[in-house]
């Protein structure tokens, strides 16, 4: 696993300090080879113990491992941007840009998958299989992705209530009983009304699960299993392309397994499929 990648995958878990380094590993990796864990801290100006502990923190023995490692990933990395020039010269700018946005999103997608296990993703999985009724939400934006998985559970058979209203959602949890799940999207984790509505549906013996960036934040308290995205650009119109496609790849990992362990929800989609396409000749 790569370590440049690993580092970028935990950076939101991060102290400030251990972010200053990190960015600086990123931004620097391919000058690494000249910095010793002294010079390091000197151009960070903290200690160098901090550059050992971040170092160790990261599983490795100290800071000459870490170095090591992220010259492989560097290294490695040299035949992929020979790869992308003989596909897209800069005689084809929008090949480069295409290109470019394409390892982008394979980055967050590898990053997400880090930071999800897999047995998190097979018991979140299970626990949509066997739910007695599935609740869905997102506000705003985290609507997109919470009302198209909603359809998906539907089409299997699960049966979902899905509602982009707080307060609608808050009544509709009333009816809420233990083996039920409620699935909340927000990618900050923030909103006030929804941690409200995670805390009284767990009062209920019913289960959260959250979806949210890999961020500390307040509604992930109340989840009994949280999906995690991992997807950073400092470019503000670039970065949510990122997520999107981050969140989507986790969101059909779950809905693959969800086909794959029962023939009954395969056969119930294709009845679905097949019902929706009859309406659709009509």
């Amino acid at each position: 696993m790569s370590s440049l990648l690993k580092i970028r995958a935990e950076r939101d878990q991060m102290s400030a300090i251990e972010r200053r380094i990190a960015d600086f590993l990123l931004d620097n990796a391919h000058l690494l080879r000249d910095y010793s864990s002294q010079q390091l801290a000197d151009a960070l100006g903290i200690s160098q113990s901090s550059v050992v502990k971040f170092s160790q923190k990261l599983g490795f023995k100290g800071y000459p491992d870490l170095k090591y490692s992220i010259g492989q990933a560097v290294a490695r990395s040299g035949g992929g941007d020979e790869g992308v020039a003989a596909v897209a010269t800069v005689d084809d700018p929008r090949a480069l840009l295409a290109e470019h946005l394409w390892q982008l999103k394979a980055q967050a997608e590898a990053e997400t998958q880090l930071i999800n296990p897999g047995e998190r993703i097979d018991a979140i999985a299970a626990l949509l299989q066997q739910a007695g009724k599935v609740y869905v939400i997102g506000l705003g934006e985290d609507g997109i992705p919470a009302r198209a998985f909603a359809t998906r559970l539907s089409m299997l058979g699960i049966v979902t209530v899905h509602y982009v209203d707080a307060v609608l959602m808050q009544a509709g949890v009333s009816s809420a009983g233990p083996g039920d799940v409620l699935m909340v999207f927000s990618e900050h984790g923030r909103q006030p009304a929804l941690c409200q509505i995670s805390r009284v549906f767990r009062e209920r013996v019913g289960k959260v699960v959250t979806v949210t960036r890999h961020t500390p934040n307040p509604l992930r308290a109340y989840a009994d299993a949280s999906l995690l995205v991992s997807a950073h650009d400092e470019r503000r119109h670039v970065e949510p392309l990122l997520y999107q496609s981050a969140l989507q790849h986790l969101l059909d990992l779950i809905f693959l397994l969800l086909c794959d362990t029962s023939e009954g929800r395969r056969r119930q989609l294709d009845l679905n499929l097949e019902r929706m396409q009859d309406l659709l000749d009509t």
